[in-house]
């Protein structure tokens, strides 16, 4: 398993306000290594770990009945077996549904993991997290405080400070009152016109914006202001090196290992 200079030698960054250090990788695996097995699922987080990844990102949202897991959709289709709405689904229901099967053969029974099940095996595997609270509508309030409770509760504190992000300003709200010392990211598909202001409402050590729709005088405004930009989801390896040399603290992305592989000298890759 490689640990090379592509990632595993992190470098801090100063948050703005919040009260835990954030040391970020220049690689974070997207929903664990959504290129190579499902998504949001333990096997993803596994290898993500296996592929050279130090941090991961993932998605949390609430089943009908408040459990935390790892789902990114509204609707159950698109990456399990079953049909209907997260919201409208029990945990004992969502156990019930195969969310590998869809990727691919070898990962056929591949549960939909609780949240509690996801944080055990990143503090087994060393990981560290990127949390983004995903809530259905109308519950984001609910789900960013059972977020936060089980991460206060069950995340080793030997462990980096999880980095917590979010597109719904409630449930940056929550986090921020709930977990203060635990850094937040604000989460935009472009930068907001009023960008520095709730950075600063909220309390957020950095700002994740999609790679595709930031230009470089925003990333260099941002940067010049000292705070860390994270892009999401950077798939091409040769984009990911220029961002990280212009700057940008971290790249999301599917295709850990390529990426990966380019940043350490490897053969640029597309």
């Amino acid at each position: 398993m490689r640990r090379g200079a592509g990632d595993g030698r992190e470098q801090p960054v100063s948050p703005v306000k919040a009260t835990a250090p954030l040391h970020l990788p220049r690689v974070i695996g997207h929903r664990g290594a959504a290129g190579a097995a499902p998504e949001n699922t333990l096997a993803s987080i596994r290898k993500a770990w296996e592929l050279g990844a130090t941090w991961i990102e993932f998605d949390v949202k609430l089943t009908k009945d408040a459990h935390a897991i790892l789902f990114h959709d509204d609707c159950l289709e698109r990456t399990t077996d079953g049909r209907g709405a997260v919201a409208a689904t029990t945990l004992a229901e969502m156990r019930r549904l195969d969310a590998g099967g869809w990727f691919g053969a070898a990962f056929r029974g591949e549960p939909v993991p609780t949240f509690e099940q996801a944080l055990a095996l990143c503090a087994e595997l060393g990981l560290g997290i990127n949390v983004e609270i995903k809530p259905c509508a109308g519950r984001d309030v609910e789900t960013a405080q059972v977020t936060m409770a089980t991460l206060r509760e069950v995340w080793p504190r030997q462990m980096p400070a999880p980095l917590v992000s979010s597109f719904a300003p409630a449930c940056l709200r929550v986090a921020r009152d709930l977990a203060p010392e635990l850094p937040r990211g604000y989460l935009a598909g472009t930068l907001p016109r009023r960008w520095r202001e709730l950075l600063a409402e909220y309390d957020c050590a950095a700002i994740h914006l999609n790679h595709r729709r930031i230009v470089a005088w925003q990333r260099a405004t941002i940067l010049a202001a000292g705070i860390p930009v994270v892009l999401y989801t950077v798939n091409d390896g040769l984009r990911a090196r220029r961002q990280l040399e212009a700057g940008v603290a971290a790249v999301i992305t599917d295709q850990v290992d390529r990426v990966l592989t380019c940043l350490d000298g490897g053969a640029d890759w597309r």
